[in-house]
Formats: C-alpha cells, structure tokens, sequence
C-alpha cells in the first residue's frame, strides 16, 4: 500500500494574486519583495500588473494590512497533525544557532530500527516540513511516494535486490567489463571493484537468513523525486530531504538515506514503476524511517574541510 503526494504548480491564470484595495494602505512592500516585479503601485495602491509571477507568497508574507493573497497556496500544508506550528515569522537572527547545530549534527544515519509503524499523520507531516525548502525559481515540482508499511518497504527492497543481482551478474563477466573499459566506459569495472563484494555479501545474507542491510529493517520510507520541467531539480528535491532528516530526528524518528535503491530506480525503470511511480519522473531521494533502536552519548565529529577563497 501507498500513498504519493504530489506538490501541483499551475499558471497565472488558475493561480492568481489577489488585492483587497481596501485594506491596502499603499506601503509599497509587496513591491519591494517581489522577485518578478509582478506587483506595483498605481494611484497609491498596490495592483498586479505583470504576467508572471513565481508565485513565492512574498508579498502576502510581507504586508502589514494582509492585502494580499496568493491563491496557489494552501493554507493545509502548513497545518499539522503530530504538533503545533508558530504562525509568526521568525526574524533573521532570533533563533539560537546553539541549538540549531545540536539537531544537526545529532542526526545520524539509523540502521537499527524497532519493529513498530509509523504513524501516517507524521509521515504527511514530514513531507509539509520538507517542502518548506526553498526550490529553484519557486518550481515546487517535487513528488513524494510514501511507504507506509514494512511490507510495502519490503517489496520495495525485492525489486532492489533482484536489479542488485542481475548488476552483478553482469559484472562477473570479466570480457565484458574489459571490452567496455577499453571502449571508454569504465562504469561496470568500477562497480566491480568498488561495490561487488560487499553487494555480493549482503544479497546472500538476505536470501540465507533474512536479514536486511538495505533498509535496515526500516518500517516506513519516503521516495523523494521531481516532475519535469523545473529548473533545477535534483537540488530541489534534496533541500526537501535534508528538511525530512532533520524533522524525523526531532520528532522522534530515526532517519537513514539509501542510495542503492536510488541508483536502482535511475538504471531499471521497472523497479521505479512498481511503486507507483510515473517514468517521466525522476527520483532522487529514497528515505528509510521508523523508531530507532539507537542511543548515543555524544555528536560525533567530521573530517577536516579547507574552504577555497576567491577574492578580487
């Protein structure tokens, strides 16, 4: 069983900015914020004069008299089920950076769940906190395809193994990954030497005793992909992931990233298309959530990073 939401954009004409000349009292900062330069002021008022708009809700955001509205956005997706969210905005600066860092680096990959369900309103909930990211040019065309059960997670990772299997398959022929090496494409030897084994390892452990070191016993997961025609797409999507990793830790979930069943759903369409997911969509995420079954006494550190200046 699943559930997909998908996170519509349409055109000015169904989605339209609306302006109670009314309670507008003519500040001009709806002007000021707008990226497109949709709105301007005539005759002391705030109108909406041009033809595109990214429909971001700047201005509305930003009025004082709540003149404006943007009929693109629905107010559901910032309720809540699992919690209670503040409605004012929060100004640059008045939030501690302290506590920020806390829950970023206490997150960790979880590979040891306990075998119970997540509830579907935190699942829901998670996707609204992950499309609070920021997207290019406001595109918003991610996709979201909820498993909400370990069986569902489960056929998920049969489709994975036997794509995992036949990949390997392929790279025991030692002719084969040769000729192609030779011919310029290296991709199969390296997957042979970089992957093969431990791939190999893991699909006999799973066939012999069961045990799952792709989802780790996860009980729920969260695909997270994007429709054609954004801007940039794949940055989307994993602006909305990190989004979901750092809301399933505070809510109590642990979190892991799976990127072979990523590159499983990128190289067989049919492993995509048996979750439900259209072909023309491409996914870039694939989320493992439950309960963990973890505890930890410290954050732990990172390697050494050196950034690069440029200056004129």
């Amino acid at each position: 069983m699943r559930l997909r939401i998908d996170i519509e954009k349409t055109g000015m004409k169904e989605d339209r900015i609306k302006i109670d000349r009314d309670l507008c009292n003519g500040c001009g900062l709806c002007v000021t914020v707008c990226p497109t330069g949709t709105i301007s002021l005539n005759e002391g008022t705030a109108v909406v004069s041009g033809g595109e708009s990214l429909l971001c809700g700047h201005c509305e955001a930003v009025c004082p008299q709540q003149a404006v509205r943007v009929i693109a956005i629905d107010e559901e997706m910032s309720r809540y089920a699992t919690f209670s969210a503040e409605k004012t905005w929060l100004p640059h600066g008045k939030f501690p950076v302290s506590a920020l860092v806390q829950l970023m680096a206490s997150r960790r990959s979880c590979r040891s769940f306990l075998d119970k369900p997540v509830e579907r309103a935190m699942l829901e909930d998670l996707i609204k906190i992950g499309i609070t990211a920021p997207s290019g040019t406001n595109s918003q065309a991610w996709t979201f395809t909820v498993l909400p059960t370990k069986k569902a997670v489960a056929s998920l990772a049969e489709q994975v193994a036997s794509y995992f299997m036949r990949l390997n398959a392929t790279a025991e022929k030692t002719l084969l990954r040769l000729f192609l090496r030779l011919i310029g494409k290296g991709e199969l030897d390296a997957y042979y030497h970089g992957y093969y084994r431990k791939v190999k390892e893991a699909l006999e452990e799973w066939q012999g005793s069961g045990k799952d070191r792709l989802f780790h016993g996860s009980t729920a997961v969260i695909v997270v992909g994007s429709r054609p025609g954004a801007s940039c797409p794949a940055e989307d999507a994993l602006l909305a992931t990190q989004n979901i990793l750092l809301a399933a830790h505070s809510m109590g979930l642990g979190s892991c990233l799976i990127g072979y069943a990523v590159a499983a759903m990128k190289r067989d369409p049919s492993v995509q298309k048996h979750i439900g997911i259209p072909a023309e969509e491409e996914t870039h995420a694939v989320i493992a959530l439950g309960y963990p079954d973890e505890i930890y006494q410290r954050i732990a550190g990172r390697k050494n990073v050196t950034p690069r200046y440029f200056e004129v």
